[in-house]
């Protein structure tokens, strides 16, 4: 069985990309080890202040922020790092190489009860000879050179591309490394599963809303087959089931407040899980366009995100 330095290697990828993913996969280690220890270490809970988001951040959304921030900035392939909890990009090395967007600790709301969370992670290429800046870094998806998340689950999962095909590796703990356990893995283009925070319904667009009745009633409606719902509240829990057996996962516009275009950020979370979906035949989209299209306007831009089968994306756009 491979290991993820025998994948990166047999696929061409850039050594300094590969220095890249190594110090991002090594430090997810870290994370998932402190993760292991919970209330043990004394890490669960709230830190007492908030994001630039405006969210309450946990305890261990800080440290694992820290960890990612402080590895990442000594590696010198990296030019700068934006993250979820930082209100503006940090510069790191100006002759680095890449740009990298993360979230450090998706669905951070599961932690204190003991469920899955995971940090996605998004890597740009981008030189110059000053220091970077936020507009530097506002690249649209379509130009990302890898990107990828790591699933803190009953088992340590890295999935990964590199622009060549989505492969999946289970972390080790004896040999204390990644090791490549699904290789080139495919979406299948219809599904009858959906993934959707249904508590907020009554907030969607009359489409939107018409579009999820029409699953629910199943056999009995238009759409004429049963769908199941699953709804896990990290996006890398409902991605990895939609990479593992197909579904749709969405997160759509909604009124509560009607000046966000969406919920999910662009930067970190929507583009990464674009590219991975799309690399395994699947499609990611806003309301109005693909994804990985749109032209950033802020690091911590928001968007709406239907992804998943590429027949079911189409089918949901439709409405």
């Amino acid at each position: 069985m491979q290991n993820l330095p025998d994948v990166l290697a047999s696929s061409a990828t850039p050594t300094s990309l590969q220095a890249v993913l190594t110090v991002t996969t090594d430090t997810c280690i870290a994370i998932s080890d402190a993760l292991k220890q919970g209330s043990l270490a004394g890490i669960l809970g709230m830190a007492g202040n908030e994001n630039v988001q405006g969210e309450e951040q946990k305890k261990l959304d800080v440290i694992s922020n820290d960890m990612l921030k402080d590895a990442l900035l000594a590696c010198p392939a990296v030019r700068a790092i934006a993250s979820e909890e930082e209100d503006y990009i940090v510069p790191a090395n100006t002759d680095g190489e890449y740009f990298i967007a993360f979230d450090p600790l998706d669905g951070s709301s599961n932690i204190d009860i003991n469920a899955m969370v995971g940090t996605i992670f998004s890597i740009y290429r981008q030189t110059g000879d000053k220091p970077a800046t936020e507009e530097d870094f506002l690249i649209p998806g379509k130009e990302q050179v890898a990107a990828g998340y790591v699933l803190y689950g009953p088992s340590t999962m890295l999935v990964l591309t590199t622009g060549n095909g989505v492969n999946m590796f289970t972390f080790d703990p004896v040999n204390q490394i990644f090791t490549l356990t699904n290789e080139n893995v495919q979406v299948a283009k219809d599904t009858q599963e959906f993934a959707i925070n249904m508590s907020n319904q009554r907030f969607w667009s009359a489409n939107m809303q018409n579009y999820v009745n029409d699953l629910v009633k199943g056999k009995d409606g238009t759409r004429a087959k049963n769908f199941n719902m699953r709804w896990v509240a990290a996006m890398v829990g409902d991605v990895h089931r939609i990479l593992c057996r197909g579904g749709i996962f969405i997160y759509p516009w909604d009124n509560k407040d009607p000046s966000k275009a969406g919920k999910l950020r662009l930067m970190y979370e929507a583009n990464p899980m674009a590219m991975l979906l799309e690399q395994a035949g699947g499609k990611a989209h806003s309301h109005t366009q693909r994804i990985l299209d749109i032209q950033p306007e802020a690091i911590h831009q928001r968007v709406a995100v239907i992804l998943g089968a590429a027949n079911e994306v189409d089918k949901c756009l439709s409405y």
